[in-house]
């Protein structure tokens, strides 16, 4: 949230909040809409133990509720473009739910954006999933494939929906971010017009984009081993954690004297830092614990440490002996550089050992039957598509795989789809999600 906040006003968008309660009449404006929401839309009928004269949804996004104020707030050309943003919770009524991924009850960000022309709506719609995946990759260090969505895949009331999808440790596919090119669809539905410079009534271009808390479950998901969470140092609340040791009374106070040296030293530096100084746990327990959070950095501080002068520093991310260090100073500037120094390492390390378990478990096809076998291996499947979408939900149901996307970054050369053989502009990703 910190991140993107910034990134949001960097952008030219404002924070707002607009109501949680939609009239239902809202939702019914926008005819694709409603189709694409009516099964998971949780509905109110009664306030105050009365019967609502009409019901109102508990919001399950906002395109609707946001249309309705742009109408009163847009008359003119000089009122555009109109770009905002709110930090809110919506309601979907999945029938499954899945810790993070899919919940009745989630927290997201949702950017709402009108233009005086398709070109600066497409423009922006671009800009903001660029937004989402130099987030994915140099926050949360998650290798998504940015892309365009198939017409079936489409956001309801959209034209086009761009997406970052993410490969996770099962090789599932998560849908991480969304941006959509609303076109005119909601604007037309809610008579959101201005006067143009020609003094002619135009209706509204807009966008609409969204991340949610289903990125901690893919943070989790793509980072995390048996031992639990893996946590990418930029994005991890504690980046280091430091457990003191002793065994006799007296050593107490000189460990705890050289533990709060150093923790003010780590904290002066601007590294997130706690120390557990809690004595109802051992420090073994502490270690087992501090790896299932995900802590990049584990420092170890005991009374032959104090008399080195020295700590022992431990990575998240190498298991066992291989990722401890010994003797590492406690002078203050050569402990920052090696902490910041090794942090980086940990994200960058990370990013790469995720980018090569999604390479090598995305296989290029050439025939319906290599894509069969590539997704009942659980892995992702690449290959040229200029097929229908009757066949798009052929392969879903034969397979229960689904276009991913349309990658941005698509390969040169003459295609031939697939599955129909005739030629095709680009490749498609198919892969099973959640």
């Amino acid at each position: 949230m910190d991140y993107l906040n910034v990134k949001f006003k960097e952008t030219g968008h404002s924070n707002m909040y607009f109501p949680q309660f939609i009239p239902y009449s809202f939702i019914e404006k926008e005819a694709s809409h409603v189709q694409g929401f009516s099964p998971e839309l949780a509905v109110v009928t009664i306030g105050g133990g009365k019967e609502l004269e009409e019901k109102l949804v508990v919001r399950p996004t906002s395109e609707t509720i946001v249309n309705h104020m742009f109408t009163k707030w847009i008359q003119s050309y000089r009122d555009l473009p109109l770009m905002i943003n709110q930090w809110a919770n919506v309601t979907r009524w999945e029938m499954r739910t899945k810790p993070f991924i899919r919940t009745l009850e989630f927290l997201w960000q949702e950017g709402h954006t009108a233009h005086a022309t398709l070109e600066e709506a497409e423009k922006e719609a671009m800009q903001m999933i660029d937004v989402y995946t130099k987030f994915a990759y140099e926050q949360a260090a998650i290798p998504v494939i940015p892309g365009r969505k198939s017409r079936v895949e489409t956001f309801a009331g959209a034209d086009r929906t761009y997406t970052i999808e993410a490969m996770m440790g099962d090789k599932k596919a998560l849908q991480a971010g969304t941006s959509h090119n609303l076109g005119q669809n909601f604007s037309r539905a809610f008579e959101t017009q201005f006067m143009d410079e020609n003094g002619q009534l135009e209706h509204v271009w807009q966008t609409s984009w969204a991340i949610s808390t289903r990125f901690v479950g893919g943070i989790i998901m793509t980072h995390g081993d048996d031992a639990g969470l893996m946590l990418p140092p930029r994005i991890a609340p504690i980046q280091v954690v430091i457990v003191p040791i002793w065994k006799k009374g007296d050593e107490k106070g000189v460990v705890m004297e050289a533990v709060a040296s150093v923790q003010n030293t780590l904290k002066e530096a601007g590294i997130r830092v706690k120390m557990d100084d809690s004595e109802l746990r051992t420090p073994g327990w502490k270690f087992n614990f501090y790896e299932m959070k995900g802590v990049p950095i584990r420092i170890e501080l005991g009374p032959r440490d104090v008399k080195n002068r020295s700590v022992v520093l431990c990575r998240r991310d190498v298991p066992g002996k291989q990722g401890k260090e010994f003797g590492i100073s406690m002078e203050p500037s050569i402990l920052v550089d090696h902490i910041k120094g090794r942090l980086e390492e940990i994200q960058a390390s990370l990013l790469q050992k995720a980018i090569t378990f999604r390479d090598s478990n995305i296989v290029d096809v050439n025939s319906y039957g290599e894509l069969k076998e590539v997704i009942s291996e659980g892995k992702w499947a690449r290959g040229p598509w200029s097929a229908s979408d009757a066949d798009e939900l052929k392969v879903k149901e034969e397979t229960s795989a689904t276009i991913r996307c349309f990658p941005f970054d698509q390969p040169e050369g003459a295609k031939k789809c697939f599955m129909t053989g005739n030629p095709a502009d680009e490749v498609a990703i198919f892969a099973k999600s959640y």
